[in-house]
This record gives C-alpha cells, structure tokens and sequence, in this order.
C-alpha cells in the first residue's frame, strides 16, 4: 500500500485512479478478513465514493484527501451509519449526523472505508473487550493490535488503507501504532473537534490521525484540525498552527529524557531509545534529563479520573431513551438493571462501577478531588519542562504486544501498558507514537515523543526525522512474517528446509 501523499501524486500525474485504488484496498481488506479489523465494509458505497473522486480528479476540482481511503473508528458518527462503540447497547444505533470530522473529510474527498473494530467504548488497550469479535495483530496473529483503536491501526498495518481515524484517551492511538509498528498521532487537546464522538472521559477523549508515515499524520491533521462552534473545548488556536514539517536545527535543539522505571520495559525497548538518543546527539542535539517524580501516581490519578468521567457520559444508556432495551422490565428499576447488566460489557461496568464510587459522598474528596490537584500538577510540570527542552522522548510502550489473554483476566496488568502514555491525556499535550524497528521475535516497537500545546507541526517535523532514522518497513511486511514468524516461534528448523538439521531427523526417527 502506497502512502496517502504518494497516492496523490499518482492521481496527479494519472499514473493511478481512485477507483482502481479503493478497489485494491477492498480486495486487500477481503484477503485479510481473518484480521477482524472491521466491523462492517460496504463495498458498493466506497466504489460510488471512489467514482466520485475519480470524477472531481478528472475535472480539477479535488479536494486535499480526494480518492484517499480511511478507516473510521466505531465510535466516530457518520451519518447513515451504525455507530456501536463496539458494545450491544449501542448494536442497531443509527447515526442521524456526521461528527465534524468526518464531515471535513467528506468536504476533503475522502473515501470512508468502514468502520473498524475497537475495545467496547474505547475501554481497553487490547481490542479484546469488543462485543463483537478480536481483531489480531498484523505482524503475528497470536498477538494482540493494542487498543482500544486496534481496529484501525490493523486497517494500516495490513495494508488496506493509508490512513485510520482513532480516539485517545490515555494511548489508544498510540500504543496499538506501536504495537502494529505504524505511526499514530494525538493531538493538542482542543485541536480537533470531538463532536460526534461517543464520549469516554470527556476532558481526555481526542480524535487523532493513524497512518504509515509521519507525512500522512500531517496531512490528515491538516483537514481535521480546527476549531469547532458545536465543540466548546476546540480551540481558535487549532487553525492558527503551523503544519508545515521543516527540518529542526538539531545544534539548537534539547531533547528531553524524563526519568521512567527502565526496568519495567522489555530490554529491545530500551535499546531503541538509547538508538534514538545516540542519532540527535549524533545530530548534534543535547539531551536533558528530566526528574518526574510523578511516574508513580499517573496509571491511579488516570483510572480515578477516567471512570469518574465515564460513569456519567454512559448514563445516558439507560434502555429508555436509545440503546439496547431489556425484555425483562416489569419495574422501572429492572428496566435500568437488566438493559444496563445486558447491554455493556465487563470492562466497561468496572468502569463505571469505579467512577461511581469516587464521585460518591465520602470519597469525592479522598479520590477524584485529589485526583484533579494532582493532575493541575502534572499540566505545570510539562509547563516547567518546555521552558528546558523542544520536545520529549520515551518508549511508546513498556514492551511489544502481548499475546491473547495473557493480561485480560488482570486488568491492573492490562492498565499498566498504559503508563507511558496517559500523561500526555492528563496534561492535554499533543504526543506521537513512531515505529522503531522489532524485537527479537520480530514484533514492531514504539517510540513516543512529546510537544507543548500547539506545537503540533514542530512535534511531527521531530517525529519524521526520528522515523526516517530507523529502518524502513518494507512494503506489506506485515502480510508477513506473520506465518513466518510463527513458524519461527514453533518450528524454527523449518525455515531453513534445504538444511536437513540433525534435529529434525531424530525427529522424524521418533514418529
């Protein structure tokens, strides 16, 4: 799959037509289907958007997106559409209205390729709390796609579209980029407008790019960013930034190295960051370090704050209004009881059953309240830390993905994949995830870097040249060495067959 900016020029120069493009992309989605990486793909309405692109590209009158095929998360609104979140409450709800962003995308020439699977609304950093089906990780099926935008991020992994629209709330944009060795974008809180997503945690949820170069992250920034009259929390700023990917002058540039627990990553992980931190003082960079005293509290004063937010924004789903509705309502207690019992999914009830108890008369103040004064702290912090350095390096994620159930029945485990990334949620900063090359088991990595509050364009410019640093993914590779990979997990003789390893013969005297 080519990149959204080289499928461009392609149109440009004639050398390709979107419809010949979507329907590449549709054949592609149908010969990885066993991904699970969407929930519905219409292939009629995409071949009618495609001739529509394909008409305007013939007349000049293209829009910056036109003819570029991209998957939408399942909890982003389009008009028409089923929008379930991934959840049985929401199974047969029907959009009335396009969120803003997609809206834009249309306005841009956009094709809309389905709606990709997610954990159940966006609770979950594996993709295995859909209610509907597990999406696997391109690069080894046996492997989790991170999440909760795993949906997405596999779309891009595969191959089947340039480019992916996800939302992230403490990293799920970022760790399944990482996770399926993409590159994934959160924007500056209030770069984006957030009407017509279903919200999560309000005041954490952001709408962001997913893609296979920086370039594209740029580019689909460019049309969605914005300020929005419908979303109080979008900023004027948003149309005023620069995102125009220049290359920095590396002897005037700090790199800010904040203090992580090393041991918590696995030991690839680490190596890639000493690789990136060796390559800018290469460049002539200096490297700062940070002290971050507040490491320890992020993953509590996240999951006191999120669930706090989540158990209001889900009230709403109450099986009276819209929604899943239970048969079993005798009373109008057992209406709420059973849909809500019914209709969500385990995850998401701990969420909300934690969020409740914070917010409830006696702990407000010993949990949420602290939770807040803490997390004013953190915005200073990052506030202070801009003041030393340009932009902030970390690994994206402690280790590579993990495999199917391996954290699913410890969800304190399954919260800490998150402590790399949530911080940039709580503060509102805008944060990209890069992919950084594999480990030993050829799984891809992740590195994450850090900017100052609408300084989008000067993050991705830092996040193109840190990609272009490490080695490029060859074109489909994760069509892969996915069966490669796992023969080599399994029977690793077999990869070599010309060999005749004295192995393998003692075992087939054995048999």
């Amino acid at each position: 799959m080519k990149t959204a900016l080289e499928l461009i020029a392609a149109y440009r120069s004639g050398k390709a037509d979107p419809l010949d493009v979507a329907r590449a992309c549709l054949e592609r989605a149908r010969s990885r289907q066993s991904l699970g990486a969407f929930l519905r793909l219409d292939g009629e309405q995409i071949e009618r958007q495609a001739r529509a692109s394909k008409e305007k590209w013939q007349k000049g009158t293209a829009g910056p997106l036109e003819g570029i095929p991209i998957s939408i998360k399942d909890n982003i609104c389009e008009k028409g559409e089923r929008v379930t979140c991934a959840s049985r409450m929401l199974e047969h709800f029907v959009s009335p209205y396009d969120a803003t962003v997609v809206a834009r995308l249309k306005d841009a020439g956009a094709i809309l390729f389905g709606r990709t699977n997610m954990d159940e609304f966006a609770m979950g950093s594996s993709t295995e709390n859909s209610a509907f089906q597990k999406t696997l990780n391109p690069w080894n099926e046996d492997c989790v796609p991170g999440g909760s935008s795993g949906g997405a991020a596999a779309s891009v992994a595969a191959g089947i579209t340039p480019l992916a629209l996800g939302s992230d709330t403490g990293g799920s944009i970022r760790q399944p980029a990482a996770f399926c060795g993409i590159a994934g974008l959160k924007p500056t809180y209030g770069m984006v407008s957030r009407y017509g997503l279903v919200a999560f945690a309000s005041s954490l949820d952001q709408i962001g790019p997913m893609a296979a170069s920086v370039d594209d992250l740029a580019l689909a920034l460019s049309v969605i960013r914005g300020r929005d009259v419908r979303d109080a929390t979008s900023s004027v700023l948003a149309d005023q930034v620069d995102l125009t990917l220049r290359r920095p002058d590396y002897k005037k540039v700090r790199i800010g190295l904040p203090g992580f627990n090393r041991s918590l990553c696995e030991e690839a992980v680490v190596a890639r960051l000493d690789e990136a931190l060796d390559y800018y003082r290469s460049l002539g960079a200096t490297i700062v370090d940070l002290p971050f005293p507040m490491e320890d509290v992020l993953i509590p004063v996240y999951y006191v704050l999120a669930p706090a937010e989540a158990s209001s924004n889900l009230s709403r789903f109450d099986g009276v209004r819209y929604g899943y509705r239970s048969k079993r309502q005798d009373t109008l207690l057992d209406l709420y009881t059973h849909s809500r019992s019914e209709g969500l999914g385990p995850e998401v009830k701990r969420r909300i059953l934690t969020g409740t108890y914070v917010l409830s008369s006696g702990y407000y103040d010993a949990y949420y309240k602290r939770a807040q004064a803490l997390r004013e702290s953190l915005k200073a912090t990052y506030q202070d830390f801009f003041k030393k350095v340009d932009v902030i390096l970390q690994p994206t994620t402690p280790t590579a993905a993990f495999r199917f159930g391996e954290k699913s029945g410890d969800p304190l485990a399954m919260y800490q994949s998150d402590v790399l990334t949530v911080a940039a949620n709580l503060a509102g900063v805008p944060a990209v995830s890069i992919p950084a090359g594999q480990n030993a088991s050829g799984l891809p990595l992740g590195l994450q870097l850090t900017g100052m509050y609408f300084e989008d364009g000067k993050l991705l410019s830092f996040a193109r040249d840190l990609a272009a640093n490490f080695a490029a993914v060859p074109e489909n590779a994760v069509e892969a060495p996915q069966k490669e990979l796992k023969q080599k997990k399994e029977k690793p003789e077999k990869n070599a067959p010309k060999k005749k390893t004295g192995k393998k013969k003692t075992g087939k005297k054995k048999k």
